[in-house]
């Protein structure tokens, strides 16, 4: 298999994923790792395109089936290979809907209230009010969710770490880089520090990061980050794909 990939939360996703099923004892064979430069747009190259028209990361290539889409990928590699990370079953079908949660809800919401926080700062300050007001109070309206959800349970659905626990990892951890307070969610907090508490989470999160840079960037990999996210938060790249 062939993982095309960056260090961001759709792409920290795949890799959590590959490296749990290690973890559990899965022979996944050899996953080759190729890093996509965001910031020098090698996510439209033709080569890319090819494979994704939606010119988005991450891309699993697995013989002549390509996949894109983080969220279907983790599927994918759950149904590919069986594990707890995706139970049997009825339990399956709630995995699956926090899964598409995390997708249609969660990524989509804090990737918006980082963009507007982080990324647009030619954008006047009156043009980011309402959406920094929107996308930050339905951010926490989600980590409500989040926290009713993690009630009664140590993982998302219940005694087992699944898919979903992965898919929804990578945006909690942000939470300061987005500027979405959940310490007023110690269930949230609890729950952040047992998925970093994973081996096989800390392998996935040092793909293309240094090993003194996993859980606090430095200031140079910040302005990095940030130029990369302005670049693609502009509207150039939404004519350009």
């Amino acid at each position: 298999m062939e993982l095309w990939t960056s260090p961001t939360p759709n792409g920290w996703k795949v890799n959590i994923m590959i490296e749990e099923l290690i973890e559990a004892g899965v022979d996944v064979g050899e996953v080759e790792i190729r890093m996509i430069d965001l910031l020098k747009g090698e996510q439209f190259s033709g080569d890319f395109t090819e494979r994704n028209l939606n010119n988005k990361i991450p891309v699993l290539r697995d013989g002549d089936l390509d996949i894109m889409e983080s969220c279907a990928i983790l599927q994918y590699l759950g149904e590919k290979y069986p594990s707890p990370l995706l139970p049997d079953g009825k339990k399956r079908w709630e995995v699956i809907q926090w899964l598409t949660w995390q997708a249609a809800n969660l990524g989509p919401v804090f990737g918006n209230k980082l963009s507007y926080t982080r990324y647009m700062e030619d954008v006047p300050p009156e043009q980011k009010a309402h959406p920094l007001a929107r996308f930050g109070t339905e951010a926490l309206r989600l980590v409500k969710v989040l926290d009713k959800k993690l009630d009664d349970r140590d993982w998302i659905c219940g005694d087992e770490f699944t898919i979903a626990d992965i898919a929804v990892y990578p945006w909690i951890r942000g939470w300061k880089w987005s500027k979405v307070n959940i310490t007023d969610y110690p269930r949230i907090m609890a729950w952040v520090n047992r998925v970093r508490a994973r081996p096989a989470v800390g392998r996935g999160l040092a793909f293309g990061v240094p090993e003194d840079e996993i859980d606090q960037w430095s200031e140079q990999r910040k302005k990095q980050y940030a130029k990369s996210g302005a670049s693609i938060a502009s509207t150039d790249n939404l004519a350009r794909s």
